[in-house]
């Protein structure tokens, strides 16, 4: 039976190639806004959760990043740091890239792309030490 520590990881290394799949589209000629910004929500989405299933907390199939900071500021856990302030501007690219809905204009893929590291380097400060004591 996985342990939420299983989970946390399994939801960390999703975000982490995520996160790597965003950052090698930024070069590709013809990549649009939409597909960047798709791959760098849902690194900051999973990072997220990982820390949230680390500390046992459920969290709802949501892709809305506002309602997930806020998950994490009731839980009690560490505040998600300022590097992650202005992250909820990627939450329509879910959508967009998922469901065809209208693609949100203006995708600064650079600081996209600092969320979702920053996303993750976060999540790995907050699980790495509860993933040693297991």
């Amino acid at each position: 039976m996985a342990t939420s520590i299983d989970l946390a990881r399994q939801l960390l290394d999703a975000a982490v190639n995520d996160e790597l799949m965003a950052r090698s589209l930024l070069p590709v000629e013809g990549v649009t806004d939409a597909g960047i910004g798709y791959h760098a929500q849902q690194a900051v989405e999973k990072a997220i959760k990982a820390v949230l299933a680390a500390k046992g907390i459920k969290f709802p199939f949501t892709h809305n990043l506002d309602y997930l900071r806020d998950s994490v500021k009731e839980s009690g856990i560490e505040e998600l740091p300022s590097t992650l302030d202005g992250m909820e501007e990627l939450t329509p690219f879910a959508a967009a890239e998922r469901y065809g809905s209208p693609t949100p204009i203006g995708l600064d893929r650079d600081k996209a792309l600092a969320w979702a590291v920053a996303a993750i380097h976060w999540a790995r400060q907050q699980i790495e030490p509860m993933s040693a004591r297991t």
